[in-house]
């Protein structure tokens, strides 16, 4: 298994703005980052939960079709170049209106984000399953990728308005370096190498 690429691909994608990490970064600046700690944790429940359930799916399928691992990485790969696309054209960040910084809306946006939901179901298939099937080395990995997604939302939290400012003024580059280190990622998981 290549920890550095897994690691590169969980920082990336939990780190980058997204739904979540946008209303994060707005509800701290409207509500404070105590009181976003409530959606904080809601979005981090709701992703850790769809972390086992992938798993959980993904294993069955494996005992299923034991070859859908390689279509998985396929995947995987393939959901890595587009959002390196994505991170790559992405304009200025906007502000969220109407947000509201408490548990349930945080655990329903990663139920309806389309980032969190193909990223919950493609890491662990793409990158850990295919070394190990255990089920204690299945949930370490899901405790690390869920830890790895709490750490990037305490990060639009604490650096909020910093970050925020910092993102503007040097995006493109940022964006750029974002989406080279993802399809970095995606060529050594495509087992193309």
């Amino acid at each position: 298994m290549n920890i550095i690429s897994f690691l590169i691909y969980c920082i990336v994608v939990t780190f980058t703005p997204g739904p979540t990490n946008i209303v994060i970064l707005s509800s701290v600046q409207r509500s404070g980052a105590k009181k976003t700690m409530n959606y904080v944790y809601g979005a981090t429940v709701a992703f850790g939960l769809l972390l086992i359930l992938s798993t959980l799916l993904n294993r069955v399928l494996v005992e299923v079709i034991p070859n859908i691992l390689i279509f998985m990485q396929i995947i995987g790969s393939l959901y890595m170049l587009y959002l390196a696309y994505k991170i790559f054209k992405m304009g200025s960040m906007e502000e969220q209106s109407n947000s509201n910084a408490d548990f349930w809306p945080g655990f329903l946006m990663q139920l309806v984000n389309p980032k969190v939901l193909l990223f919950t179901l493609t890491v662990i298939p793409s990158y850990v399953m295919p070394f190990y099937t255990s089920s204690i080395t299945l949930t370490l990995f899901v405790i690390i990728v869920t830890v790895i997604g709490f750490l990037g939302f305490i990060t639009w939290i604490i650096f909020g308005a910093i970050f925020r400012s910092f993102l503007q003024h040097h995006q493109k580059v940022l964006n750029t370096l974002l989406a080279l280190f993802l399809v970095y990622s995606a060529i050594l998981i495509s087992g193309i190498l």
